[in-house]
């Protein structure tokens, strides 16, 4: 096996000829294999443990172990000991993203420190089966099919290329000490699952299923090398200076793979992503959310923001007079109408005269200093004095908005109109805007 690693290294060009890596060892059979070889193949290796935590006393006898052993072997090693629960929770992530995050942020720090050429981690080819079926699962691009790869970055995988129970051959060949992850055992997570119980299944229908789905997840690799080429080209001519051109975009080839190739990075859903293939000809102002960016339905452009703490509450958003809905950050439903038009009393909805309006209106947070004049009403009052009037609370002041024509209000949003565009006789358009509680 050691000669099939060697040139996998030499053919993927993953470490240099005595090249100094960062090895991530936890201590099972993988990663003492990896280390192992390795070392065989005279890198200078230094070992580096992470304790996440999460087995208890388990989790600090694989730290002990790997200690011992590289002390046992003089090999360099460090370990670094992570509140893993502590750091997902307040990031609001899974264990399994939190632990990722936090190993590989670590790692490059060693391998800064340390000047390493690489980090090498212990994935091998059963590993790579699994990721493409989760991915199949979970929904994926091109990229997702094509398995895990053998450098990203800094990272290497040296045993991407044997088996599972080649690592157990060998394990026993050289007599290597590791431990057991009990967790690896308990199909509580996806990932163990499809190990324990979807592939087993499969080897059922195909003995050689892992062989097939690797031998076609190369060929998806290298086809993914044309299409990404592809689409890097399109990006660039339809995608400047944070907005996405809507005439260029349907001139190529493929204008929802551009999109997802796009957007996916950002954390935009393949769901939302055809939500934003579909409104290409819709009506301007939908809003696209993903948890740290948003993207805007212009008249031709599709506008790329990053969300940040007070989008909402220092930003202005536009109502276009063409607009049939608005998702973010209110939501709406828009119409134009001829009179009559029959006038529901309701507060969740605004009967403006269309006419009086300039368009596009504005929405934003109301401000110190507003006034309007109430409907029914001819004398001004500052919005202030309304929201006591109306005994609002802290949050319901913080959280109001207000429509304006030009640097009137036209509408306190969910609470009450202006009265200078109500609809008198002399009407003949009527604006509708109904607010939709989500």
């Amino acid at each position: 096996m050691i000669d099939r690693v060697q040139k996998f290294i030499q053919s993927e060009k993953l470490l240099p000829h005595n090249a100094k890596v960062i090895v991530g060892l936890s201590g099972g059979m993988d990663s003492m294999v990896l280390l192992d070889l390795l070392v065989l193949l005279e890198y200078r290796c230094i070992a580096a443990h992470c304790n996440f935590h999460l087995r208890g006393a388990e989790s600090d006898r694989d730290a002990d172990f790997v200690r011992k052993w590289c002390k046992n072997t003089d090999i360099p090693f460090t370990s670094i000991d992570f509140d893993t629960t502590g750091y997902a929770e307040d990031r609001k992530i899974s264990i399994e993203m939190a632990a990722r995050e936090l190993r590989y942020e670590w790692f490059e720090i060693l391998r800064k420190q340390y000047e390493a050429d690489a980090i090498a981690v212990a994935h091998h080819r059963d590993d790579s089966v699994e990721t493409v079926l989760l991915n199949l699962i979970r929904g994926t691009g091109i990229k997702g099919l094509s398995g895990i790869s053998p450098r990203n970055g800094y990272v290497v995988r040296p045993l991407l290329t044997v088996s599972r129970s080649e690592i157990e051959d060998y394990i026993i060949e050289r007599e290597l000490p590791y431990v057991t992850d009990s967790t690896n055992d308990q199909d509580i997570y996806l990932r163990n699952y499809l190990r324990l119980n979807v592939i087993p299944k499969l080897e059922v229908v195909n003995p050689s299923v892992k062989e097939s789905i690797i031998r076609t997840s190369k060929n998806i690799s290298e086809a993914e090398k044309i299409y990404s080429e592809s689409i890097r080209e399109y990006i660039d001519v339809v995608f400047i200076n944070d907005k996405i051109n809507i005439p260029m975009l349907k001139k190529t080839a493929s204008p929802q793979s551009v999109l997802f190739e796009l957007l996916s990075p950002l954390g935009f859903t393949s769901s939302t992503i055809e939500d934003i293939f579909q409104s290409m000809d819709s009506t301007p102002g939908k809003v696209f959310l993903s948890d740290r960016y948003r993207v805007i339905k212009d008249r031709s452009d599709f506008i790329l923001e990053k969300i940040t703490s007070d989008i909402i509450s220092d930003e202005h958003y536009l109502i276009e007079e063409e607009s049939k809905e608005i998702t973010f950050p209110v939501r709406f439903n828009l119409r134009k109408e001829k009179t009559p038009v029959k006038i529901e009393k309701k507060k969740n909805i605004l009967y403006a005269d269309a006419d009086k309006l300039k368009f596009p209106l504005i929405m934003r947070r109301w401000k110190a200093g507003d006034w309007f004049i109430p409907f029914g009403m001819n004398g001004k009052k500052k919005l202030s004095d309304y929201f006591t009037d109306r005994k609002f609370s802290l949050k319901d002041k913080k959280e109001a908005w207000v429509i304006l024509s030009g640097e009137n209000i036209v509408w306190i949003v969910n609470e009450r109109s202006d009265n200078r565009y109500k609809i008198t006789d002399e009407s003949k358009n009527i604006f509708i805007i109904e607010y939709v509680d989500k």
